[in-house]
Order: structure tokens, then C-alpha cells, then sequence
């Protein structure tokens, strides 16, 4: 009897340890699938897999959150702040459609009449400052924004005495952030530029019709702005 007992505590010993190392290789094989997923840009935000995309955020959805910022704050400051609390209401995939929203309405200004107004205004200006002009002026809201592209010397009803800048660089930024503090993760990496090619790395080679060293072609394209603001 005594050796049966030593048999059956034998065999519960051993079934205990397989057990165990059964158990840690479950685990280490878990790990290592999460750790395969943290390095792949499938991620899943509230349960949903989100991988890259190309979607934009429905246009009306985008200039809604634009004209509310306006209606709420009455500064640049306070409107960054606005819209980054508001587009952080989104889906992750819908803060990285407005993100690719901005940069098509960048693309789709960018022309030569449209700098040769934002020149005028701003008393000459760089590629960059013409990238962050126009973030501005898609902040001014959809009608200002439409408006202005079709004629750029309609700038001059959105001209203020004294104002100093028409440029909005945190405008560029506001989803990025917005999805960095719902996420954790860089919006960047989870735009698909394979599909969306409407940003600034393609922008079209410009044919200036205007030079500074020419301002009547300036004045050619917007007579009332260079009436009104050209002091050179």
C-alpha cells in the first residue's frame, strides 16, 4: 500500500510540472504574438483593428468642426486648443481623415494667383509661409476658403488693419496631436500614402505667372489687393 502511495504521489509531482512548463510556453508564445502586433501598424483602438488609410473625413463633418471653432473662440490660440478637443472626439480613423482632408485643400490651392495674393499681404513670403497662409486661410472656414481660391484678390475683405500674419503653422497640427492624446501613436505612420497622393510631397512644379521684380504682373492678378496694400 505504502508504494502505492509514493506511485500516485510520484505521478501528481509530475503532472504539476508538466503543467507548469506547458503554462510558461503558452505564455512566452502570447508575449511574443503581442510583441509581433506592437511591431506591425495593425493596431486595435477600442477594440477595432486600424491599419493605414486613405480616407478623408466627410467634408461637411471637417468644416463643421472649422466653423464651430470660429464661433467658439475668438483668437488663433484658443482656436488651436478647440479644435484639438474636438477632433479628439473622432475616431482614429476619422482624426486621420481630417488630417488628409487639410493636406487635399492644400494641394488643391496650391497655384501661383493664390501666392501671388498671399504676397501681397503678408509683403512677400516663402514656401513655407505660403503652406501655413493657406492653413490659415482653410481655418477662416469653407465660404472664406472657396471664395478666396476661385479669387484670390477677394483676400482683401479678410484683411485687418495692423494684422501682421496671415499664418497659421499649428493649424497643420492640430489632428496630429489630437491623435497622439487619444492614441498614443503618431498619425503619421498610420496615413497610407500608397493610396493618398494628394500631400505636400507632390505638389505640381509652379509656373509663376507674376514677379516681384514686375509688380505690374502682380497687379495684373489682383488689382485691389496691390491698390490697397503694395508699398514697394
Amino acid at each position: 500500500m505504502r508504494n502505492l502511495y509514493t506511485l500516485l504521489l510520484s505521478f501528481l509531482l509530475l503532472s504539476c510540472v508538466t503543467f507548469g512548463q506547458n503554462n510558461n510556453s503558452t505564455t512566452e508564445k502570447s508575449i511574443y504574438s503581442n510583441e509581433m502586433q506592437e511591431g506591425s501598424l495593425t493596431v486595435a483602438f477600442d477594440t477595432v483593428p486600424f491599419t493605414k488609410s486613405s480616407k478623408m473625413l466627410d467634408e461637411d463633418i471637417y468644416w463643421a468642426i472649422i466653423e464651430n471653432s470660429l464661433k467658439e473662440t475668438d483668437n488663433q490660440e484658443d482656436q488651436e486648443l478647440f479644435l484639438i478637443s474636438e477632433i479628439q472626439k473622432l475616431t482614429p480613423i476619422e482624426m486621420v481623415g481630417f488630417r488628409l482632408r487639410t493636406d487635399q485643400l492644400l494641394f488643391d490651392s496650391y497655384n501661383s494667383e493664390l501666392w501671388c495674393a498671399a504676397y501681397i499681404v503678408s509683403a512677400g513670403i516663402s514656401d513655407g509661409g505660403f503652406e501655413y497662409f493657406r492653413c490659415w486661410l482653410i481655418s477662416r472656414g469653407k465660404e472664406v476658403f472657396y471664395s478666396v481660391k476661385a479669387n484670390p484678390d477677394s483676400l482683401i475683405k479678410q484683411v485687418v488693419e495692423d494684422k501682421e500674419s496671415y499664418e497659421f503653422e499649428g493649424f497643420w497640427y492640430v489632428a496630429m496631436n489630437a491623435f497622439k492624446n487619444s492614441t498614443g501613436e503618431d498619425l503619421y505612420s498610420f496615413i497610407d500614402y500608397d493610396q493618398f497622393v494628394t500631400n505636400d510631397e507632390n505638389y505640381p512644379l509652379l509656373e509663376f505667372n507674376w514677379n516681384v521684380e514686375e509688380p505690374q504682373t502682380m497687379k495684373n492678378i489682383c488689382p485691389v489687393l496691390f491698390k490697397s496694400l503694395w508699398k514697394q
